[in-house]
Protein backbone atom coordinates (compact mmCIF):
# COMPACT_ATOMS: atom_id res chain seq x y z
CA UNK A 1 0.00 0.00 0.00
CA UNK A 2 1.33 3.47 -1.04
CA UNK A 3 0.67 5.72 1.44
CA UNK A 4 0.96 9.78 1.61
CA UNK A 5 4.40 10.31 3.68
CA UNK A 6 5.90 7.19 1.08
CA UNK A 7 5.58 9.08 -1.74
CA UNK A 8 6.38 11.77 -0.62
CA UNK A 9 9.44 10.08 -0.11
CA UNK A 10 9.80 8.44 -3.65
CA UNK A 11 9.44 12.51 -4.89
CA UNK A 12 12.47 13.66 -2.53
CA UNK A 13 15.07 11.01 -4.10
CA UNK A 14 13.47 11.84 -7.51
CA UNK A 15 14.25 15.46 -6.74
CA UNK A 16 17.75 14.65 -5.63
CA UNK A 17 18.02 12.49 -9.10
CA UNK A 18 16.62 15.62 -11.08
CA UNK A 19 18.98 17.97 -9.20
CA UNK A 20 22.37 15.87 -9.82
CA UNK A 21 21.70 13.71 -13.18
CA UNK A 22 19.17 15.87 -15.20
CA UNK A 23 19.32 20.09 -14.27
CA UNK A 24 22.53 20.81 -16.65
CA UNK A 25 20.14 20.74 -19.23
CA UNK A 26 16.80 20.24 -18.06
CA UNK A 27 15.18 22.78 -15.52
CA UNK A 28 14.33 19.97 -13.11
CA UNK A 29 12.23 23.14 -10.60
CA UNK A 30 10.57 26.47 -10.20
CA UNK A 31 13.55 28.81 -9.42
CA UNK A 32 16.18 27.15 -11.62
CA UNK A 33 17.97 29.70 -13.11
CA UNK A 34 19.96 27.62 -15.86
CA UNK A 35 19.23 24.96 -18.56
CA UNK A 36 18.79 24.37 -22.41
CA UNK A 37 16.45 26.06 -24.14
CA UNK A 38 16.08 23.58 -26.28
CA UNK A 39 15.12 20.34 -23.94
CA UNK A 40 11.62 20.63 -22.36
CA UNK A 41 11.60 21.60 -18.65
CA UNK A 42 10.58 18.84 -16.49
CA UNK A 43 6.62 21.11 -15.88
CA UNK A 44 6.39 20.83 -19.37
CA UNK A 45 6.95 17.09 -19.63
CA UNK A 46 4.78 16.27 -16.48
CA UNK A 47 2.09 17.59 -18.17
CA UNK A 48 2.44 16.39 -21.56
CA UNK A 49 -0.18 14.12 -22.93
CA UNK A 50 2.63 12.01 -24.62
CA UNK A 51 4.29 11.56 -21.81
CA UNK A 52 2.07 9.27 -19.00
CA UNK A 53 3.85 6.95 -16.12
CA UNK A 54 4.47 4.28 -18.12
CA UNK A 55 5.73 5.98 -21.30
CA UNK A 56 8.02 7.51 -19.21
CA UNK A 57 9.33 4.91 -17.42
CA UNK A 58 9.75 2.99 -20.25
CA UNK A 59 11.90 6.17 -21.92
CA UNK A 60 13.99 6.36 -18.81
CA UNK A 61 14.90 2.95 -19.15
CA UNK A 62 15.96 2.67 -22.52
CA UNK A 63 19.51 3.39 -22.30
CA UNK A 64 19.90 4.28 -25.79
CA UNK A 65 18.76 8.20 -26.26
CA UNK A 66 20.98 10.50 -28.94
CA UNK A 67 21.00 13.79 -26.79
CA UNK A 68 21.01 12.20 -22.72
CA UNK A 69 24.08 10.19 -21.47
CA UNK A 70 22.81 6.49 -20.34
CA UNK A 71 22.11 6.65 -16.57
CA UNK A 72 21.56 3.16 -15.86
CA UNK A 73 19.02 4.33 -13.64
CA UNK A 74 17.55 1.44 -11.24
CA UNK A 75 13.62 0.88 -11.58
CA UNK A 76 13.36 2.04 -8.03
CA UNK A 77 15.18 5.39 -9.25
CA UNK A 78 13.01 5.62 -12.16
CA UNK A 79 9.82 5.36 -10.84
CA UNK A 80 11.14 7.73 -7.96
CA UNK A 81 12.38 10.16 -10.50
CA UNK A 82 8.96 9.77 -12.36
CA UNK A 83 6.75 10.66 -9.41
CA UNK A 84 8.93 13.94 -9.24
CA UNK A 85 8.01 14.72 -13.15
CA UNK A 86 4.88 14.08 -12.62
CA UNK A 87 4.18 15.98 -9.52
CA UNK A 88 5.89 19.34 -11.05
Amino acid sequence: MVTRESAAVDQLRGRALAHRWCSECHVVAPGQSHGSDTVPTFAQIGESERFDERSLSAFLATPHHSRMPNLSLTRAEIADLVAYIKAR
